[in-house]
């Protein structure tokens, strides 16, 4: 094969090649896709409100605490509490983790465990001299961000007032 033929047969592809590039770019002009307006997906907020179902009754409408403690076991509450283990010691005298030990937690002030590196939002409760009592055990369970805005516990929440008695009892039990 000599040389004009190799050129014919290189003229030939590349010519296609141009072609077709060429069809795409007239496309494209034609028949312009439309992008969407924001980029992504849109998530829920961390302000959306919650799914209201029968199980759940909103935190609102739930009795009292002192009430709910009437009919509430720390024996459940210790059950529920197997999931926090992996970030808080339970044990007296137990070492803290992600988060503080809570053996005795009930009625220490808040962020009273030495050597543990709370956020800025507990130490100014803690400056004020503000107290873990069973109110403010289970408002904190129900909703750690809502409940002490600035908070690093990165928990969700618990909604179920009931299995939130439990786990306040449990918390109580702890002396």
């Amino acid at each position: 094969m000599d040389s004009f033929e190799f050129n014919k047969i290189a003229g030939a592809v590349l010519g296609t090649l141009l072609f077709a590039m060429g069809i795409g770019i007239v496309a494209d002009m034609i028949y312009k896709p439309k992008g969407p307006v924001v980029a992504g997906y849109e998530l829920p907020s961390a302000e959306a409100a919650p799914v209201k179902t029968a199980a759940a009754a909103p935190a609102a409408a739930a009795a009292p605490i002192a009430e709910r403690l009437a009919s509430a076991d720390a024996k459940r509450g210790e059950a529920g509490a197997r999931a926090c283990a992996s970030c808080h010691a339970f044990e007296k005298g137990g070492a803290n983790k992600i988060g503080p030990a809570l053996h005795g937690v009930a009625d220490r002030v808040k962020g009273a465990v030495a050597g543990f590196g709370y956020s800025a939002a507990l130490k100014a409760r803690a400056a004020q001299g503000e107290k873990w009592d069973a109110a403010a055990l289970d408002g904190f369970i129900n909703n750690p961000k809502a409940y002490l805005p600035g908070t690093s516990m990165g928990y969700s929440g618990l909604a179920d007032p009931a299995r939130r008695a439990d786990m306040v009892a449990y918390l109580l039990s702890l002396k």
